[in-house]
């Protein structure tokens, strides 16, 4: 049957993620916020975000990412821990062993940032690094990206609503505002997607202080999403 695959691993990652969920609400609720703060594993959600490369390209001269006929549209910028305000960062100095950098660096549009992924984000995730790069490929295969987005040839005027409720009408198991844009130009052009999950991978709506960002990011009428080239 078409796409069942993805719902049973996404069935999978949801029963997980109830029990962690669970775990983490209850550990940070009986200790002090500060003493958890930037503590490997110790974090609300995920945001995976995927940056929309034409906008990236358009102020960034990266041979590897930008080159002409590259035909980039949404590419992985990293798998963040987030807390409900803010975000932990290089919470320890775990090294990223070669052959993980090896196997895993064709992952993001250039190499170069599979380094600072995972000293400034996947260090906080508590998670060892081969399994942190595991996760981030499994979340941006299953998040399905709506045809009309994939590789447009022209450029496409979309309102904030419409642009959620596409990746909704796409990834029938996450709940409102589990996807959500942001934009840069002062909220004219595309910049790059927010997904969230709880610790163990099952989809859930992006925290409070996110969905205000995004709101604020992309606060145009509509905005641009540039065409691939």
């Amino acid at each position: 049957m078409p796409g069942r695959p993805w719902k049973l691993l996404f069935l999978g990652f949801l029963a997980l993620g109830g029990a962690a969920e669970a775990r983490h609400a209850h550990h940070r609720a009986h200790a002090n916020a500060n003493e958890l703060a930037g503590q490997p594993g110790e974090f609300d959600y995920y945001a995976l975000a995927l940056s929309w490369s034409p906008s990236y390209c358009a102020s960034h001269n990266d041979p590897q990412q930008c080159a002409g006929g590259s035909k980039l549209g949404f590419v992985l910028h990293g798998l963040w821990p987030q807390y409900a305000k803010g975000y932990p960062e290089n919470c320890s100095t775990v090294k990223l062993p070669d052959e993980v950098r090896a196997q895993y660096a064709a992952l993001y549009p250039s190499p170069k940032l599979i380094e600072h992924e995972w000293s400034k984000h996947g260090t906080c995730s508590g998670l060892e690094p081969a399994d942190y790069f595991t996760l981030s490929s499994k979340l941006k295969t299953v998040l399905k990206v709506p045809p009309a987005y994939q590789s447009p040839d022209a450029p496409i005027r979309v309102d904030n609503a419409a642009f959620k409720q596409a990746f909704r009408d796409a990834n029938g198991y996450m709940p409102d505002n589990a996807v959500l844009p942001f934009c840069s130009g002062g909220g004219r052009f595309l910049q790059e997607v927010h997904a969230c999950y709880d610790p163990r991978g099952g989809a859930l709506s992006c925290g409070d202080n996110e969905i205000k960002r995004s709101a604020s990011s992309c606060g145009q009428p509509s905005f641009l999403i540039p065409n691939v080239r």
